[in-house]
């Protein structure tokens, strides 16, 4: 029997509409799904709070086995996911398996969290004993999207369900299987008590209830940087936490004594992997004077060789875009800088969702996509003269997610990325990477910092409490 059996994906029935789940790179209906309303928002919010009690009580090790076995869950239904995600959110089944080992992993570690130490003992003025603890901060909401869906759900349902908590999790309608039933299915399989773990597919207003609800004090929140100020601003009004990993322009600092037969699969994968889909996605090559021009005309001719196509049905290295209003946004971006002077080394076509990867050299201040995220398969690529100049660029913007910088002096490179504020860093590699043992978010308009990951995740899903015990009653003047 399949994990995702569509006759259990949704037990409990939901009230926000009917939705079509459809395959990108063919535009076949895969199935479907009801969404959820405020109302669900509201249900699911009450089962959760009272369930979660139970589950934070029970001994570590029963959390623990849990998601160790959810982990295995995960490599047990590899073909029936991998599928999936391939159909579903277009990616290449290298991706798919990519995000189903970072799965396992963030259960596997997440099951180390169940027994991590939650506290200090303080010292105290007074004659008792003084110390901390990490407690469940009770029911955390989650909202992921589109285009790592797997990984960008499990990496804050994990811990939190490890560290006691309930979870409401809120995929992108677009990606509900594969970044939400999914999840559903493998904890049920791994013996997560009911109550515990509730999927509401939905759009903005779904969200807007998540974070509004009084039952959810923290909000993870995983999307664009616009989405994620109005996330932030409204977890501010109801005093609650959000934890906001959000959109990047990151940079791949090239210099003058770089390997150029090395770096240009290093270039390309930055830019080009998952159709440039990633937060993370290389959106501005910084390459020294010397190696500006045959940079371009070496990531041109790597970019015309790769194969664009439907990912299930053939072996290419791009497949589709999510939809067409992202593939209307990415070819605005891209037609306006040319318009604006950039030449077009590469691409800029597209048939259906199928966007050619594309290499714009040229670039400046102005150059729309240079200086916004584009989220789709685009590489800009500008020259520098300095080291200075190339920190001031790479420097520039709003964002600081991920940075990369490529030479042979690793020291120097170090030297360099010290002068760059970005909250991940690389040397000799481009910008796209996550591990589960690592700690991952970006800083200004990338988010509030590394909230996952290790040491990050205690502090995310849990709230420290001061507790003290005297051995008799204090007493005090009057």
């Amino acid at each position: 029997m399949p994990l995702l059996d569509p006759k259990n994906w949704q037990p409990r029935a939901l009230a926000g509409g009917a939705y079509t789940i459809t395959e990108p790179a063919t535009g076949e209906q895969l199935g479907a799904l009801t969404l959820a309303g405020g109302d669900d928002v509201d249900a699911a919010a009450e089962a959760a709070h009272a369930a979660q009690r139970a589950w934070a009580a029970l001994p570590h090790f029963e959390r623990a086995a849990v998601l160790r076995r959810a982990g295995d869950a995960f490599a047990a239904h590899a073909g029936e996911l991998r599928e999936w995600l391939v159909r579903e959110s277009g990616s290449i089944p290298g991706k798919a398996d990519f995000e189903l080992h970072v799965a396992a992993q963030e259960c596997y570690e997440a099951a180390a969290l169940a027994s991590r130490p939650g506290g200090q003992v303080l010292p105290s003025e007074a004659p008792r004993l003084s110390y901390t603890r990490r407690v469940p901060v009770g029911v955390t909401g989650v909202i992921a999207p589109f285009n790592a869906p797997l990984i960008l759900s499990i990496r804050s349902v994990a811990p939190a369900l490890a560290l006691g908590n309930a979870v409401l999790l809120k995929p992108d309608p677009r990606t509900a299987v594969c970044g939400g039933l999914a999840l559903a299915a493998v904890f049920a399989e791994a013996g997560l008590p009911e109550g515990l773990l509730h999927v509401l597919p939905g759009g903005a207003e779904t969200g807007q209830a998540l974070v509004a609800h009084p039952r959810v004090p923290v909000i993870s929140f995983t999307g664009s940087t616009a989405a994620g100020r109005a996330v932030g601003e409204a977890a501010g009004r109801h005093l609650k936490r959000a934890h906001l990993e959000l959109g990047g322009n990151s940079a791949l600092v090239v210099l003058e004594d770089a390997d150029l037969d090395a770096v240009i699969s290093t270039a390309a994968w930055g830019s080009f992997f998952h159709q440039g889909q990633i937060c993370m996605t290389t959106g501005r090559h910084l390459v020294h004077a010397s190696l500006y021009e045959e940079y371009v005309e070496r990531l041109a001719a790597k970019a015309a060789a790769l194969a664009v196509g439907d990912p299930h049905r053939e072996q290419v290295h791009l497949g589709p875009l999510i939809d067409q209003g992202q593939l209307s946004k990415v070819h605005a971006l891209v037609e306006a800088s040319t318009a604006h002077g950039a030449k077009l080394a590469e691409g800029g076509a597209h048939d259906g969702l199928f966007y050619r990867p594309t290499v714009l050299a040229g670039v400046d201040d102005h150059t729309p996509a240079y200086t916004e995220e584009v989220f789709g398969p685009v590489a800009p690529v500008r020259s520098f003269a300095t080291a200075d100049e190339a920190a001031a660029l790479a420097a520039a913007g709003p964002y600081g997610l991920s940075l990369g910088i490529v030479t042979r002096d690793t020291a120097r490179g170090l030297a360099l990325a010290d002068r760059i504020p970005t909250g991940i860093a690389h040397i000799n590699d481009q910008t796209v990477n996550d591990e589960a043992v690592a700690p991952f978010g970006g800083i200004a308009a990338s988010g509030t910092g590394a909230r996952f990951g290790g040491e990050a995740n205690l502090e995310a899903f849990t709230e420290t409490r001061w507790t003290t015990v005297r051995g008799d009653t204090a007493t005090y003047p009057f």
